[in-house]
């Protein structure tokens, strides 16, 4: 199975929070899957630490690729026909990180690792 972390599932997979799925933490686990970390959630989580709502994760920013690394995921940059796609969503959602993560999931084939409902308006192939 291929799949993107959400943000969220990220962060909670970082810090071993129990609000991570019984099935998310061993789909996430099981060495046959394919894991990817989009750069959107890179982003995210600066764009959170700058204004001091991940202050209970310091330095996450700096050690982001480094930590992505060693828990053997994969990165997934950002490319033009995501942002194209994430753009393009007709939905009034206005949250500019799920976009993204709705595009990358629809253009690359990922099921998304998330518990938000919202990207069910996305259409997106969800896990949790």
């Amino acid at each position: 199975m291929k799949l993107l972390l959400d943000t969220h599932t990220l962060l909670w997979w970082f810090t071993d929070d129990p609000k991570l799925s019984p099935a998310a933490r061993e789909a996430i686990l099981n060495e046959s899957n394919e894991i990817f970390v989009s750069a959107a959630s890179a982003w995210e989580i600066a764009a959170k630490q700058r204004i001091g709502k991940l202050n209970d994760l310091p330095g996450l920013s700096s050690r982001f690729g480094e930590l992505v690394a060693a828990d053997g995921f994969s990165h997934l940059p950002v490319n033009y026909l995501h942002s194209l796609r994430a753009g393009a969503y007709s939905l009034a959602h206005r949250d500019p990180f799920d976009r993204m993560l709705a595009a990358q999931s629809e253009i690359e084939f990922l099921a998304l690792v998330t518990i938000d409902p919202a990207f069910t308006l996305f259409g997106t192939d969800t896990f949790w």
